[in-house]
């Protein structure tokens, strides 16, 4: 199961750090990422980490964003900086292995401009 966390209303400009916990699986996850759903609007891929620690971001977020994990405790982080209002959604974790993709529940991030 995944637990994403850190969510919140920032200002445009500001920062925040997305957590992601994650109990059950340890072994064989082949990559994690963030996605994001903006009301009204399809979930759209925001960012990936291999198990390798290779990066990928998409471009409206690129240079912006950062994700990062913690194998030892099996946590992802998103840190996000510079957010502007058109990055207000709801975020969601996954983490993808053999058994498939495994979902987070989601955290509510909202810029106010």
């Amino acid at each position: 199961q995944l637990q994403a966390s850190g969510g919140g209303l920032v200002q445009a400009g500001g920062s925040l750090r997305l957590s992601c916990a994650a109990s059950g699986r340890a072994g064989g996850i082949k990559s994690r990422a963030w996605y994001r759903q903006a009301p009204g609007k399809q979930r759209e891929w925001v960012a990936r980490i291999t198990a390798g620690g290779s990066t990928d971001y998409a471009d409206s977020v690129k240079g912006r964003f950062t994700i990062s994990r913690i194998i030892a405790n099996n946590t992802l982080y998103l840190r996000m900086h510079n957010l502007k209002p058109e990055d207000t959604a709801v975020y969601y974790c996954a983490y993808f292995g053999p058994w498939g993709t495994d979902w987070g529940q989601g955290t509510l991030v909202t810029v106010s401009s």
